[in-house]
């Protein structure tokens, strides 16, 4: 476990990675050609040989049009009442950053938490998001800049911010220490995933990163 608490996630990659690109009729050849991974590469994952890259992953999120916590997602039975015992918590790593599920993936109502873990540079990269409903932010450690609609707010430890999501927004850490900070969503529309727009990854330190 590293200064983020990664840890292997129990899921079947290469199913998930099959499903996602048979669901959307892409040929294990053009998925190389998109996402400038060999196909032999993409063969190999999909069949478990090898266990590919937060880099790669990414790659193939974006050659997929799918957040990278598709590969992570799984069928869930929804409940009325949910308690997340820390050790249980979903976490899925990112570049720079730790995402981890707070309940609301097993939840029925419309509401989201997360924790944020982010290192320095840790950002949602260069773009910004926007869904519906609402967001709320409290930083719990270190600093954490919020961009909307053009305007920046700088959280510090007991800090927090809400806006309407719909707004056009971005992340990062421009401090020297680790961040955290949990983040709450909630009123979004049905069938929809907010928490998985805040799992992108800068391409420039997606560059960086030797791992393939």
């Amino acid at each position: 476990m590293d200064i983020l608490g990664r840890e292997a996630l129990s899921v079947d990659v290469g199913q998930r990675l099959r499903s996602l690109r048979e669901e959307r009729g892409v040929s294990m050849r053009s998925l190389a050609r998109r996402s400038g991974l060999s196909a032999n590469a993409l063969s190999m994952i999909e069949r478990n040989l090898t266990s590919p890259s937060v880099s790669t992953l990414n790659k193939l999120a974006g050659a997929l049009e799918v957040p990278i916590t598709a590969f992570f997602r799984l069928e869930r039975d929804r409940k009325n009442v949910v308690f997340c015992k820390a050790s249980e918590r979903t976490r899925v790593p990112f570049m720079r950053g730790l995402w981890e599920g707070l309940g609301g993936e097993y939840f029925t109502g419309r509401v989201e938490a997360f924790l944020l873990t982010l290192e320095n540079g840790g950002s949602s990269g260069p773009h910004g998001m926007l869904h519906t409903g609402h967001e709320f932010v409290f930083c719990l450690r270190g600093s954490l800049e919020y961009e909307i609609e053009n305007e920046r707010y700088l959280l510090e430890t007991g800090d927090s911010l809400i806006f309407a999501a719909q707004l056009l927004h971005r992340w990062r850490n421009p401090g020297q220490m680790v961040t955290n900070a949990v983040i709450l969503i909630s009123g979004f529309e049905e069938d929809e995933h907010p928490g998985e727009f805040h799992m992108a990854s800068s391409p420039a330190e997606e560059a960086r990163d030797p791992s393939v």
